[in-house]
């Protein structure tokens, strides 16, 4: 089997990434609006990252998280977004073995993140309405340096166990993923192989590093909603609400997606389907998160206006 593997591995330069339509006006309409698309969730999120930078009122755990959270967006959608824009545009729509690994490798890696990071947030927000007296405590610098840290190992160590036991499976001729970049579930559909083992780990992996964030979020969200009824201005209490409700409407556009992709049986595969769940949970919601957590926040329009306020004095 590893001597079958090695002889595959090295006939394989190159892969094939079918895309979306192969109509030349509807690739020209797509490229049109996912550049568009791609060139918002860069200026959103980098203008929420330099805006936490600049302004020391938005030197808190909350927007600290905030601020790696775009990072990771901004790096997410640029693993996959320019080669999908490339290939809209080329007739030759390869990438090469490598490049296909480690683009694997990476998403893999900042898409886990944003699962850790969702939970962290949640967690954060938990302690800040429901234990406000403690918030100083339980999310001190250092806790919240460990917890990021934690996060990226998690994120490591699950994207390499993900990417090696896909990538060390045997493939099969004509090496053409029907996706718009390498995603395991596409690239095992290559596989000359059983991918019953595959299946089987990607369902574990995807309970721990999904079910298993989704639910402490969930359940920090359940303690927030009940604080929240606590409140006596009904004011607050609705405004309170639409915030956490738009929290969990960006998380559930993210978890759901990604678990349907990762932890339902490799018969279910339908790659059309699959195409436009990635699109959700990989750029919707980095495009989505900086309205959603920061663009809507007192604090950072007030940021906002006051670097704009003090360019204009000093001009």
């Amino acid at each position: 089997m590893q001597s079958l593997s090695k002889e595959n591995h090295s006939d394989v330069s190159e892969f094939i990434l079918l895309g979306f339509s192969s109509e030349l006006q509807v690739r020209m309409a797509l490229f049109t609006f996912f550049l568009l698309l791609y060139l918002t969730t860069l200026l959103g999120n980098g203008l929420i990252i330099t805006l936490i930078y600049l302004d020391s009122r938005l030197h808190t755990p909350m927007y600290f998280f905030l601020s790696i959270l775009s990072l990771v967006d901004m790096s997410y959608v640029t693993t996959t977004v320019p080669q999908m824009l490339v290939n809209m545009v080329c007739p030759r729509r390869t990438i090469s073995w490598g490049a296909c690994v480690a683009q694997m490798f990476i998403f893999l890696v900042l898409g886990i993140a944003e699962c850790i990071l969702y939970a962290i947030m949640a967690y954060d927000r938990y302690v800040a309405i429901c234990l406000p007296l403690h918030y100083t405590l339980h999310m001190s610098r250092p806790t919240c340096i460990k917890m990021v840290t934690v996060c990226w190992s998690i994120s490591i160590t699950g994207a390499l166990i993900y990417t090696v036991f896909t990538m060390h499976l045997p493939y099969c001729g004509p090496y053409k993923i029907n996706h718009f970049f390498c995603e395991v579930p596409a690239v095992l559909k290559l596989a000359c192989t059983d991918t019953y083992l595959n299946d089987h780990l990607d369902f574990i992996l995807g309970f721990v590093l999904l079910l298993v964030p989704m639910s402490l979020i969930l359940d920090s969200y359940v303690r927030i909603f009940a604080s929240i009824l606590r409140i006596r201005s009904s004011q607050g209490r609705l405004k309170s609400f639409f915030t956490c409700a738009s929290h969990i409407t960006v998380v559930t556009m993210f978890y759901g997606p990604a678990m349907m992709m990762y932890m339902r049986p490799g018969s279910w595969y339908d790659p059309e389907q699959d195409k436009k769940l990635a699109l959700f949970y990989n750029v919707v919601s980095a495009f989505l998160n900086p309205i959603i957590y920061s663009l809507r926040n007192k604090e950072v329009k007030g940021a906002f206006l006051k670097i704009l306020g003090d360019r204009g004095t000093a001009q």
